[in-house]
């Protein structure tokens, strides 16, 4: 009877592991679709009694390139792992994005700390106009034209930050009629 029981449960157990691996591997593959961009790499290096100790800093963006965007920061002695802990860091802190035709739906300022950034809704065929840290939030959020304007810091934690900021006070025009109480021909026409 004994025998029974350790069958039984162990083949139980089996099946509940293979179970939670089906779960795991759809949670896997939904963030499979979401891309990374490292933005900026840093190395560090602090003095101390036995010489210096190198550390790096890693910056990533992720997204999905529909509207879903997030960045993180890691630090560690070894590259990789830095990388590594930005990323998980970027997939917890995600926003959602209002997209409207492949652009933004209206003028944006973004601010944080010293960095100030600008975006502008542009038409079909003008692409992403913006540079540097900028240009990697909107690709990996799926905007695919604005036009966007730099005028703060050029730290690219900063310019991160304040677009992430922008893009996350824009609002749709289905939210705007709604707050509005008006319909969308009435939003757009007058």
């Amino acid at each position: 009877m004994a025998d029974n029981r350790n069958n039984s449960s162990g083949g139980g157990g089996r099946n509940r592991r293979d179970n939670n691996r089906g779960r795991n591997n759809r949670g896997d593959q939904h963030e499979s679709d979401l891309k990374e961009k490292m933005v900026s790499l840093n190395r560090v290096s602090k003095v101390t009694k036995g010489g210096r100790t190198f550390t790096f800093a890693a910056i990533v963006v992720v997204g999905d390139g529909k509207g879903k965007v997030g960045h993180g920061m890691g630090k560690a002695r070894d590259i990789s792992e830095a990388i590594q802990k930005a990323t998980d860091v970027a997939r917890k802190s995600m926003i959602k994005v209002p997209l409207f035709k492949g652009t933004i739906p209206h003028e944006q300022l973004g601010k944080y700390g010293a960095g100030k950034v600008l975006l502008k809704p542009a038409s079909e065929g003008t692409g992403v106009i913006a540079g540097g840290a900028m240009r990697a939030v909107l690709d990996i959020a799926g905007v695919h034209n604005v036009l966007a304007k730099s005028q703060g810091s050029s730290n690219p934690h900063n310019v991160i930050k304040a677009t992430i900021d922008a893009l996350q006070k824009l609002r749709s025009p289905q939210t705007i009629a709604k707050q509005r109480g008006i319909s969308m021909e009435k939003l757009f026409e007058g």
